[in-house]
């Protein structure tokens, strides 16, 4: 198994890069076969800022070569930021441990 090396100041949850643009979030190493992909679909604002209230997250395999749709392996939708992130965590281990 391979070391996954990342940037020192790099945003990481459980070892694993996460990365952001916009309103998608990805989380696992690109170079895997599989990665998290968490968008935020509504958000609610709590004191001065927005909280996310409504996170569609969808295990996605890297490979380039298969139709977008077709490399949706898992999905779910989750109420907060914590659970889409825990359920992509758990889902993700699984999926590239081969279970």
């Amino acid at each position: 198994m391979e070391k996954k090396i990342t940037k020192p100041g790099a945003l990481t949850y459980k070892g694993k890069p996460l990365v952001r643009c916009g309103k998608t979030i990805y989380y696992g190493n690109m170079g895997d076969k599989y990665v998290a992909m968490l968008q935020i679909a509504g958000e609610e604002p709590y004191q001065d800022m927005m909280l996310p209230n409504k996170v569609s997250v969808q295990i996605l395999s890297t490979n380039d070569e298969i139709r977008l749709r077709d490399r949706i392996v898992k999905k779910t939708e989750k109420n907060n930021l914590y659970d889409a992130l825990n359920i992509a965590s758990i889902w993700l281990e699984r999926q590239l441990a081969g279970k």
